[in-house]
């Protein structure tokens, strides 16, 4: 054998159990607590099980999700936002909707409210509507809790659907980090409301109040029936060391197996909802023009 073909072999061996090693190693996930709720955490241990590779799941929001992605420090990310057009940082990441959550207007389980209208919504969060009887409960001031800036997934969405302004301003009475905190403390007071993920917020011992009538569950999200949803993506660098195994496991959740998790965890696959794309675009137009003219949501 030549030394040129055994200096090929050698590489070639050299290079498989390079390819090997870093197949072998875990992956890293970091992204918005809803995601690794909804979805993330139960489809890291089935993926584990059929493929061998270990996904380290941990949450931290949205925002990190995008940016710990951009900055090489994660294999994927989790965000329940799209990247800010004025955000270069962001620009780089590449976003692949895998789900569609519903946002859910949250109460403690013990208030008698259980229906609100688009429109009351948005009055309780500009301040206009402040006790909890205009809204057919008791005569107690409403205690809004909303999360803290505005580029939040859960922020940056309520702003998005309900009011068309990615800068507007809430009237709230208390801000949190993140959703997990946020849902405790709807649980702890008989007079706080607030909005998070149906994915999140059904795990806990909380009211999930209808929209108009209609109450979140996989039908009335499939459908557009229920109009308070938006997509998850999981976030990527497509120049990734690990893309082929990032590629992978995208398709891994495409599948019917990650499809049944994510039914199971109360999200809607995209691939099962993609009517929802165009839908959403007339919401947006509806939104625009609620908050021009205070036209009626419909």
């Amino acid at each position: 054998m030549s030394v040129f073909f055994k200096s090929l072999l050698l590489s070639l061996i050299l290079t498989g159990f390079s390819f090997m090693a870093t197949a072998g190693q875990p992956m890293e996930w970091v992204g918005c607590g809803i995601s690794k709720k909804a979805y993330m955490t139960e489809m890291a241990k089935a993926y584990e099980k059929r493929k061998g590779i270990k996904i380290n799941v941990n949450g931290g929001g949205a925002t990190r999700g995008i940016r710990q992605v951009a900055a090489q420090k994660a294999d994927m990310g989790g965000s329940c936002r799209f990247h800010l057009p004025d955000n270069e940082l962001e620009q780089s990441v590449e976003f692949e909707p895998v789900a569609w959550d519903a946002l859910v207007v949250i109460v403690n389980k013990n208030n008698p409210v259980d229906n609100i209208s688009f429109a009351q919504i948005r009055d309780v969060y500009l301040g206009k509507i402040t006790n909890w009887k205009q809204l057919g409960g008791k005569d107690a001031p409403i205690h809004l809790f909303i999360r803290k800036g505005k580029i939040s997934g859960v922020g940056y969405t309520i702003r998005k659907l309900l009011f068309a302004n990615p800068n507007q301003k809430f009237v709230a009475s208390k801000t949190f980090k993140s959703s997990g905190p946020l849902e405790k403390a709807v649980l702890e007071d008989p007079d706080a409301i607030s909005i998070s993920g149906i994915s999140s917020a059904r795990l806990r011992d909380l009211k999930l109040l209808k929209l108009d009538g209609k109450y979140p569950d996989y039908d009335t999200i499939q459908s557009g029936q229920y109009v308070l949803y938006r997509p998850l993506f999981l976030t990527y660098d497509k120049d990734s060391d690990n893309i082929a195994q990032i590629k992978d496991f995208i398709k891994f959740i495409h599948s019917s197996e990650g499809r049944d998790i994510m039914k199971k965890n109360g999200v809607v696959p995209y691939l099962e909802a993609l009517r929802l794309v165009m839908k959403q675009v007339k919401q947006d137009q509806m939104a625009q023009r609620f908050s021009k003219d205070n036209f009626t949501y419909k």
